[in-house]
């Protein structure tokens, strides 16, 4: 996954897996949230906009299934480990 800090007032990083199409955002108040089959041209222009917390409303929030987690950094398996529920499978 590549993961990188951006310039925002809503996140503090933001990555992908392009493989498994996941994006991971990481929100200034320190929660991480995976959202499930992303397209990379989705990841591209969270990555391009001037408002990255603006395109996050418009183009992500309500179109993607997602679950929250805790802070620790995500590992991609095949199997759901650590009470961890795998959305969509």
């Amino acid at each position: 996954m590549l993961v990188v800090p951006v310039e925002s007032a809503a996140f503090v990083t933001v990555g992908y897996d392009e493989v498994h199409q996941l994006l991971q955002l990481e929100f200034r108040s320190g929660e991480i949230y995976y959202y499930f089959d992303v397209p990379p041209s989705v990841f591209d222009g969270l990555l391009a906009a001037p408002s990255k917390g603006r395109y996050f409303h418009q183009a992500i929030l309500g179109r993607y299934p997602f679950v929250r987690v805790t802070s620790a950094p995500l590992t991609v398996c095949d199997e759901p480990q650590g009470g961890m529920t795998w959305l969509g499978q």
